[in-house]
């Protein structure tokens, strides 16, 4: 559907700047919008877990600054001053499911992760393959990285 909009999932990781690459590349051959969203959430036992957090430690802000690196690196100029960005606090998979309503594409990275991690984990392309309002592309790395 051209002059849609292809929706990816940025976390400043490897994978997710992968994700972020083919995404770019897919909507200029598409003629589609980029729309960039990284997502953050405290953990349940926040408190337990750092109790040293100075009260000024702002997530949104990181979130947003990781978002705005991650576009720096992965894009040209002209990509990433276009891209729209979306900075969302909750669940990472939720998020990205909930942006790609009326999407033509949703974009994610693939960590990786197997075995024990991704039983506790859980994992975020998992959720969206199959969860997600529309289509889903997940970029995997070579198989050395």
């Amino acid at each position: 559907m051209a002059g849609g909009r292809i929706v990816v999932g940025v976390d400043g990781s490897e994978p997710s700047l992968r994700a972020l690459k083919w995404a770019a590349a897919q909507a200029a051959l598409t003629g589609d919008t980029l729309h960039a969203v990284i997502s953050w959430e405290y953990p349940a036992s926040w408190a337990t877990l750092m109790p040293g957090v100075p009260p000024e430690f702002d997530p949104e802000r990181l979130a947003k600054q990781i978002l705005d690196q991650s576009l720096a690196d992965a894009l040209t100029p002209d990509q990433a001053a276009a891209a729209t960005r979306t900075v969302v606090g909750g669940n990472a998979a939720q998020a990205l499911i909930d942006q790609a309503e009326g999407a033509s594409l949703l974009v994610v990275g693939d960590r990786g992760y197997s075995g024990f991690k991704a039983a506790v984990l859980g994992s975020v392309s998992t959720n969206v393959t199959q969860h997600a309002p529309c289509p889903v592309v997940v970029v995997r790395g070579t198989p050395a990285s």
